[in-house]
């Protein structure tokens, strides 16, 4: 019988592949074929590996889920909001992994309906996630989106809301999203072969979904179709966009069986989006070098470029990210100077414009569920790295802000915990963020969990976790960086961390990282860095060039196989991702996605403990990958250290979709984590 804590070890089954007169060696392209028994039983192995290895730590991972779990109010509904003549809401019940969808009618004082029970729809699903939730223009339907293995395939539901009665069968294969366009027609997105939400169809109640018209097919694998509405209802938008360009039609919703317009079409390098009021379209633009965008409108009856108002110019230090459209005003969503700010506009030179005020210097914000066109209020979210997640209502005409609710954490006293920000400097000079909590009596240099992302100018921005106490409350400084690739700073701050210059990311967090230490906050013995999907990729970049200076390293569903991967269309997003890390085909990128990439990287060296986590069914960074990368780090790397990998057997990128199952995966890390910075009582 083989030893339980010797680590599985892949066969090699070499697969060369020659470009740009250079040979690609990969012992382990076979681990991508899951349908293969052998890859099962090699995750198989893994998993079972890493169950006796971390079996020490298993009455600890439990009384960190209890502790996770005690934290929260598990009884707990949302703030309703008010959707013509209901109010919506949803609510969770004690014991029960999801939530159930309620409304009711004209008041909030009478009887509760009971719109989807997501426990019993789920009850016979290993994984069971809602995506879309969408209430027909006259109240008596509702379409839902769900996903039944992690793949992200969805199916939309129909259900008539007066007899109870679901439509049998669903609307498979959609894309991402679906919109109602008047009460007996839907429009949705499906997918190609790669998982590209490719064409648009519009679907006819009581109709069988193969009479479904396809109404726009975009044949460039580079871009993908999505839609929305304008908060009035009058128009439906739909955009495809690749990663530099968009190209929106819109359709007059009176007339659900007319054409789309093309709004503007599509440029290199020109990204817009269009809300509408008042016979008015406004567009947030980079036309004419405005790199962080500008806010222009048009009317809808000469929606010509020659009509466009300016109505914000553009500005170098601050980012015109999106605006929400209501009857009496506009509110605006932007970044300034790394934080997001809200304003509201009325109109040009307007005195009555402003900025809402936020009680923290440091936060993260973003809009609410704002159904009613006419309100004059808007409902925001909002939260900071030491405030629980609140709902808040801002009165416009008032500019007074109410606070609904904020999340109940129990035993936690948010005067025990200090947050702030602070600056870096990195080896060329720029000057990058970070947010630091920790629990106010730190003695350091202390453990420290140092987070990142800094991808697709995705803003990793500073939100509160319950879960995140269990690291803090014991001595864990927690730090996020706000690294170069992220679009914290702007849309510059995100040119200056892609394609070619996608190595500043890496060298953002390895200098944060060094930072930490000079400043005495903790040691290279007590430094933790985690990362998931693309910041799966920076850690994995980081360790593989500095694998000195990290003493474990976290890597959740980590993108870590650059090369393959991006030379494959056939799997899903490659295509659509060549505006973000290059095109490898051509040799430029090839050199230097190939100087970075983790799988590619790993040599014959000592490298630090390591935690590796994926799902089989994950669409958007395969299995293999993890997979791959553990398998060849297992026979290169030349320490004792632990390197153990973790595979989700039913689930995908987001991992266990049950709210109680979410947080013993986040218990089990914690657990480890803690383990190895001496935090674990023997």
């Amino acid at each position: 019988m083989s030893d339980p804590l010797q680590p599985p070890v892949a066969k090699k089954e070499l697969k060369i592949t020659e470009i740009h007169g250079q040979k690609i060696d990969d012992d382990y392209f076979w681990l991508r074929f899951k349908e293969n028994q052998e890859v099962i039983d090699y995750l198989t192995a893994e998993n079972d590996y890493t169950k006796e290895k971390t079996k020490h730590l298993d009455t600890f991972t439990d009384e960190l889920f209890k502790e996770m779990k005690n934290r929260i109010k598990e009884d707990d509904e949302s703030v309703p909001y008010k959707f013509k003549d209901y109010y919506y809401y949803d609510r969770n019940e004690k014991g029960k992994e999801y939530k159930i969808y309620c409304r009711k009618h004209l008041s909030l004082e009478n009887e509760e309906e009971i719109l989807l029970d997501i426990n019993e729809l789920a009850k016979d699903y290993e994984y069971y996630k809602l995506r879309s939730f969408k209430i027909s223009p006259n109240q008596n339907l509702l379409a839902y989106s769900v996903d039944t293995t992690g793949y992200e395939k969805f199916i939309i539901h129909i259900k008539d809301l007066e007899t109870g009665e679901t439509y049998a069968p669903g609307i498979e294969n959609i894309g991402w999203n679906f919109e109602w366009g008047d009460d007996s027609i839907i429009f949705y997105n499906i997918r190609d072969e790669a998982q590209r939400p490719y064409a648009l169809k519009r679907h006819i109640i009581g109709n069988p979904s193969e009479r479904d018209v396809v109404i726009f097919e975009e044949k460039d694998t580079e871009r993908v179709v999505y839609l929305w509405k304008s908060k009035d209802h009058r128009f439906l938008f739909m955009n495809s966009e690749s990663t530099l360009s968009s190209e929106i039609r819109f359709l007059d919703l009176n007339m659900p069986l007319g054409d789309f317009k093309i709004f503007f079409p599509r440029e290199e390098k020109h990204e817009y989006s269009v809300s509408y009021k008042d016979d008015y379209f406004y567009v947030v633009t980079n036309s004419d070098n405005s790199t962080n965008f500008k806010l222009v409108r048009t009317p809808v009856e000469n929606i010509a470029k020659d009509n466009w108002e300016e109505i914000l110019e553009h500005n170098e230090d601050v980012r015109i990210q999106k605006t929400e459209a209501f009857k009496n005003f506009l509110v605006i969503y932007k970044r300034e100077e790394g934080l997001p700010k809200v304003d509201i506009f009325y109109e040009k030179d307007n005195e009555e414009n402003h900025t809402i005020e936020f009680p923290e210097s440091v936060y993260s914000v973003w809009r609410g569920d704002n159904q009613e066109y006419s309100n004059d209020f808007v409902r925001l979210s909002y939260t900071s790295l030491i405030t629980p997640k609140s709902t808040y209502d801002y009165h416009v005409s008032t500019k007074k802000i109410e606070l609904k609710k904020e999340d109940e954490i129990k035993n936690y006293k948010k005067e025990e915990y200090v947050t702030k920000r602070k600056f870096i400097t990195a080896r060329d000079g720029t000057q990058v963020p970070i947010s630091i909590v920790h629990h106010k009596d730190i003695n350091t240099p202390a453990p420290t969990y140092l987070y990142g992302y800094g991808s697709y100018g995705h803003n990793e921005d500073p939100e509160f976790s319950s879960s995140i106490l269990s690291l803090t409350e014991r001595g864990v400084i927690y730090v996020i960086a706000h690294i170069r690739g992220g679009g914290e700073l702007g849309r510059p701050w995100y040119e200056d961390g892609k394609m070619l210059n996608k190595k500043n990311t890496f060298y953002d967090f390895i200098d944060t990282a060094e930072n930490l230490i000079k400043e005495n906050l903790t040691t290279k013995n007590q430094l933790v860095i985690a990362g998931g999907s693309a910041g799966g990729l920076l850690v994995g970049a980081c360790v593989t060039m500095r694998p000195d200076l990290f003493h474990f390293v976290i890597a959740r569903v980590p993108f870590v196989d650059v090369i393959n991967t991006m030379l494959d269309a056939s799997i899903p997003l490659t295509s659509q991702e060549w505006k973000e890390w290059g095109d490898p085909k051509v040799k430029e990128f090839f050199d230097y996605m190939l100087s970075y990439s983790p799988y590619d990287q790993i040599e014959s060296r000592d490298y630090p403990h390591i935690l590796v986590t994926t799902g089989l069914n994950d669409p958007r960074v395969a299995f293999w990958e993890p997979a791959k990368f553990v398998a060849k780090l297992r026979v290169l790397k030349t320490d004792n250290n632990d390197l153990i990998l973790k595979t989700n057997m039913g689930a995908g990128h987001h991992g266990a979709s049950g709210r109680y199952e979410y947080l013993k995966e986040t218990a089990f890390i914690y657990a480890n984590v803690l383990d190895k910075v001496g935090l674990v009582q023997k």
